[in-house]
């Protein structure tokens, strides 16, 4: 295998039917099952990628990590393996499109339908914090809308076991929704989960990440100054301007403790918004099939 194509049958199982996706960790495909009679997703790391030190580790690392979760708002990993010298990782098959497609199409949403989306991204972080899994990637490339109107969490391709002191002289994440803990390479928990979902609550209300700009004036708003509220952009979602400045508070001492904590001041909020049409109705427009992979 290598980063262009797929054998026609992986581990003499699954077999390929098209390509779907593709991201920094590998190409997805869509299988059949041979086994379980089922279609599912397939992602295949490149040999050019599995040949650097550290990338087979991480692979494999994101699939044990995503298969100790389970949950209907997080994407489900079935197997993974190598077959003739190259490791693919099978998951959940999603027909829907990333909250990044929804974003792209309608700008941003309207309150209601923000508040369901990152009501389903907080129930799916409480899984996988109550797992000892801390995501350190949330962002709309990483949560899918289905065409039924679920949400779900994916690529936890940098997850990181929560309370193993881990610290980084590289950050990682993504520049618009990092904590400032994780720019600063200082070990991270649950609460850079709940930053990040913030950061992603002001974007679904106002069309745009809280800090725009270069990824180097980025990093430093994070660090140095307070997410805006959304109700300066929108005025209508001013019930939430709290919800976002607590999940991203510089010092996460003083955000949230736990998702389930935010998740319940985010309904009390959502219910002094007026109602909106129902995510299904932004998702209508099928793509094949979206995997988020970084």
């Amino acid at each position: 295998m290598n980063a262009t194509e797929a054998p026609q049958v992986i581990a003499e199982r699954y077999h390929i039917v098209a390509r779907i996706g593709a991201g920094g960790m590998g190409e997805v495909f869509r299988a059949r099952d041979e086994t379980l009679k089922r279609t599912v997703a397939v992602k295949v790391l490149p040999a050019s990628l599995a040949a650097k030190p550290g990338f087979v580790e991480r692979f494999r690392a994101e699939a044990q990590a995503t298969a100790r979760v389970s949950h209907t708002s997080v994407v489900q990993v079935y197997d993974w393996g190598s077959d003739a010298g190259s490791y693919y990782m099978v998951m959940e098959y999603v027909r829907g499109r990333t909250l990044r497609d929804l974003l792209t199409e309608h700008e941003r949403l309207a309150p209601a339908q923000a508040a369901s989306v990152i009501d389903q991204v907080l129930a799916g972080l409480e899984a996988a914090h109550a797992s000892g899994l801390v995501h350190r990637d949330v962002k709309p490339e990483n949560i899918l809308v289905t065409l039924s109107g679920q949400v779900k969490v994916t690529d936890f391709g940098i997850a990181t076991l929560a309370g193993g002191g881990h610290t980084s002289s590289n950050m990682v994440g993504t520049a618009s929704y990092v904590a400032p803990e994780q720019i600063r390479g200082q070990t991270v928990d649950s609460r850079a989960d709940l930053y990040a979902t913030g950061c992603v609550l002001y974007e679904l209300l106002c069309g745009a990440p809280p800090f725009e700009g270069n990824a180097a004036y980025v990093l430093e708003r994070h660090l140095s100054a307070d997410v805006p509220p959304p109700s300066i952009e929108v005025l209508e979602a001013a019930p939430f301007d709290q919800v976002v400045a607590k999940a991203t508070r510089r010092d996460p001492a003083e955000r949230y403790a736990t998702a389930a904590g935010m998740r319940a001041d985010l309904t009390e909020a959502a219910t002094r918004v007026d109602d909106a049409p129902p995510l299904k109705e932004l998702s209508a427009v099928v793509t094949l099939m979206v995997v988020a992979d970084g």
